[in-house]
């Protein structure tokens, strides 16, 4: 059954084409994901589809009997309207007795919730009222008497998925829905999406999300579409194919093209019509020769600042707001090359740890100590502010005409910002003409110009197309310095981190040794130990229960050889790898320090000799501690 059809769709803006000749279509069951870089129109064809805004060519058909629902990027309510109005505001019956009951128990008004008792019964509501509980619980929605206009730009997005997803519509269109959630949302809604009949149709960056939930792809790319059957794996695997036919098919109109550029201008400037085929084939030739190949395999490499042995020490530090204990003595000494991922519920703490790192908070207890060559490098969602009526390129100019590359190079702000895709003539757009993604784009490149070598990055995925966090994650994955980031992207974690901090509740915070993936799969061999065990305590107390042991009987219990804990086992192969590493510095280290140098340059080599053979004396105590327990 066809949901919806779009056909021959076209949008321009001024004299550009944003896209056209779309042609798309949904049936019932497709999950659909839309991807695209920034500035390729996705929600402005969302927008389309959705009647918001009309198409400049083509036409949308939905069909007539079918709900839609759409979760915009930026959603828009009554502000003075509270949540629990904003929730249940469609004319749905079922849903109007549910806002009641729950009013009804928020007020702790008794005769109204001995009334709407009768009515919940009536429609058979308390399915639909226990769907509530669960989607507003595991969106963070509790205080539904709240007004809109009151909520932060995360908490308005939760607001309008709940009342989507209550909704349950036919077709539901999702910009973005995993911006503003916490990883253990973003898995929920992958799970509630997954299991659910809807059709859905989704733009979003989550490459888990895409491979986990869709079964097919569109494309917008260079004003065109292009639709595959898969998910993102089966996507990527097409669209290198396509790419490299496209590239060899313009390589081959170039050669051709030089023949025939030839052979035209060979000809007397009177020809005759005979030829006159061959000169309307050469504007075609023309035209698909002067097609750009893509090229995505600039490289970022921005020089960082020397970091120094001290880089920030924090002890037992504590950390609160009223009543409420956010960090509990909390304990932690940064090393060259640290690469941390932090995840945990919102409101528990994250960025107030990283604004007591950086020196924005103090702690209520405890120290941080800062080493003095620390130069901080901090991507905040809250700092997106731009002078609209600005260009790209003066901005950027503004902090640096040129930068020094890792390699040393020297090269133009304008190079560098074809490396983080702004085309030449991207560059000298007004700001107010960027999209979302590309402002913040833009705001992570003129951080990583200033040359930190202690990068934090709080949410920097939200907005980013797949491209960006391809090139985003490339830059990471060499960047020397410590690297802290909190972020919802599973992906962007297991590639770029190698230990997490866990925000467990109640100013709690452990260190797993490991990326995300291995994080979860502890946290699920835990939960199944603790089923097990107490599985097997039942089991144990109904035995006692029925036979007891006679009074003579001395029962010994031999106790089983401990087995390293999965978290254990990740940190001994850890500390395997980075004793390998100090040794191999160790050895370059004592050949520079043989070939000789000026006397500041031995002290200076014979120190880090010394501070490695200590460092790597404690991680072999350490390992042999762990080595006998296996």
């Amino acid at each position: 059954m066809n949901y919806l059809s779009a056909e021959n769709i076209a949008k321009s803006f001024g004299d550009q084409w944003l896209f056209k000749n779309i042609n798309f279509g949904i049936s019932r069951g497709d999950k659909v994901a839309l991807i695209g870089t920034n500035g390729t129109g996705k929600t402005t064809f969302l927008n389309i589809l959705t009647g918001k805004i009309p198409a400049d060519e083509g036409e949308v058909s939905i069909r007539k009997d079918i709900r839609v629902g759409y979760l915009d990027q930026s959603p828009s309510f009554d502000e003075n309207l509270p949540v629990l109005e904003v929730i249940f505001s469609s004319n749905n019956p079922v849903a109007q007795v549910v806002k009641r009951y729950e009013h009804a128990i928020e007020t702790d008004n008794h005769d109204e919730l001995a009334e709407v008792m009768e009515d919940m019964d009536k429609f058979n509501a308390w399915d639909f009222e226990y769907k509530t509980k669960e989607i507003l619980g595991r969106l963070g929605i509790h205080h539904t008497d709240n007004l809109f206009g009151t909520l932060s730009g995360g908490q308005r997005k939760r607001v309008a998925m709940a009342k989507v997803l209550l909704e349950d519509p036919d077709l539901l269109i999702l910009d973005e829905p995993t911006n503003h959630l916490d990883l253990e949302t973003v898995e929920w809604l992958e799970n509630y999406l997954n299991t659910s009949n809807t059709t859905i149709l989704v733009v979003t960056h989550d490459r888990y999300f895409l491979d986990t939930v869709c079964n097919q792809m569109l494309e917008l790319s260079h004003g065109s579409a292009y639709a595959y059957k898969g998910n993102y794996t089966y996507f990527l695997e097409k669209k290198a194919e396509r790419e490299e036919m496209e590239a060899a098919g313009i390589d081959k109109a170039r050669n051709l093209m030089r023949k025939e550029l030839d052979w035209i201008r060979r000809q007397p400037k009177a020809r005759g019509t005979k030829a006159k085929y061959r000169v309307d084939a050469f504007e075609e030739l023309k035209e698909k020769a002067s097609q750009k190949k893509l090229d995505t395999q600039m490289e970022l490499n921005v020089r960082t600042s020397r970091l120094g042995s001290k880089i920030i020490e924090l002890n037992d530090v504590s950390k609160g707001f009223g009543e409420r204990e956010l960090i509990k003595n909390f304990e932690y000494t940064f090393r060259k090359g640290d690469r941390i991922g932090i995840v945990g519920q919102n409101g528990m703490g994250k960025s107030t740890l990283l604004n007591m790192i950086t020196g924005e908070l103090l702690p209520d207890k405890g120290e941080i100590l800062k080493g003095e060559t620390v130069q901080f490098g901090y991507y905040r969602q809250s700092d997106l502010v731009f002078n609209e009526s600005q260009r790209v390129i003066d901005i950027v100019k503004d902090v640096a005409e040129v930068v020094q590359l890792g390699t040393g190079e020297t090269v133009t702000v304008g190079y560098l910002l074809q490396a983080f895709l702004f085309s030449p003539s991207k560059q000298y757009d007004f700001i107010s003409k960027l999209s979302g993604g590309e402002k913040r784009r833009l705001q992570l490149l003129l951080i990583l110009i200033k040359q930190p070598n202690f990068l934090i990055l709080d949410e920097p995925t939200n907005d980013l197309d797949i491209a960006s966090l391809n090139v985003l994650e490339e830059f990471l994955l060499n960047f020397p310095g410590c690297l802290v980031i909190v972020s919802h992207d599973r992906y962007f974690l297991d590639r770029l981190v190698q230990h997490i901090f866990v925000f467990e509740g109640e100013g709690r915070i452990s260190d797993f040794p490991g990326n995300y993936t291995e994080l979860r799969d502890y946290q699920d061999e835990q939960e199944a130990e603790k089923k097990n065990l107490s599985q097997a305590n039942g089991n144990k107390t109904a035995i006692i229960e029925t036979v007891a042991p006679p009074k003579e009987v001395v029962t010994i219990v031999a106790q089983p050889k401990r087995k390293l804990s999965y978290k254990e086992q990740k940190e001994m192969e850890q500390l395997e790898k980075e004793i390998a590493d100090m040794e191999k510095k160790k050895v370059v280290l004592a050949e520079t320090l043989h070939k000789g140098g000026s006397h500041d340059e031995l002290v200076k080599w014979s120190k880090q000799i010394e501070e490695i053979t200590e460092s790597q004396a404690d991680k072999e105590m350490r390992w042999l501690e762990l080595s006998e327990n296996a």
